[in-house]
């Protein structure tokens, strides 16, 4: 698994590392503009998985660090990330829990 990994986490950086030069000098009109499409389309794709995955990044060491690596690498490093702990009762049943022991 640690392989496939680090993999991905190669493949993305050579996929950015293209798209960073295709801005620099862009590559010929027809691909220019589909990989410039394909960079935004990843960026928001690992936007949203930050996004979705905010909780897991936040109990990081540090959780900045780890927002840059998620942005660059995206399901690449969440997957390497620890798995946060998942209580078996939902938010509100737990608050409905607190107050019932708290009333008692």
């Amino acid at each position: 698994m640690k392989t496939f990994l680090w993999a991905g986490k190669l493949l993305t950086l050579l996929f950015w590392g293209v798209v960073l030069l295709n801005l620099i000098q862009p590559f010929a009109t027809p691909f220019a503009l589909l990989l410039n499409a394909a960079g935004a389309l990843v960026l928001v794709a690992h936007a949203l998985e930050l996004w979705l995955f905010d909780k897991r990044v936040a109990v990081c060491a540090n959780p900045y660090l780890e927002r840059v690596w998620v942005m660059v690498f995206g399901i690449f490093h969440l997957a390497g990330l620890p798995a946060q702990s998942i209580s078996p009762l939902s938010e509100p049943q737990q608050r409905e829990q607190s107050t019932e022991a708290e009333n008692a």
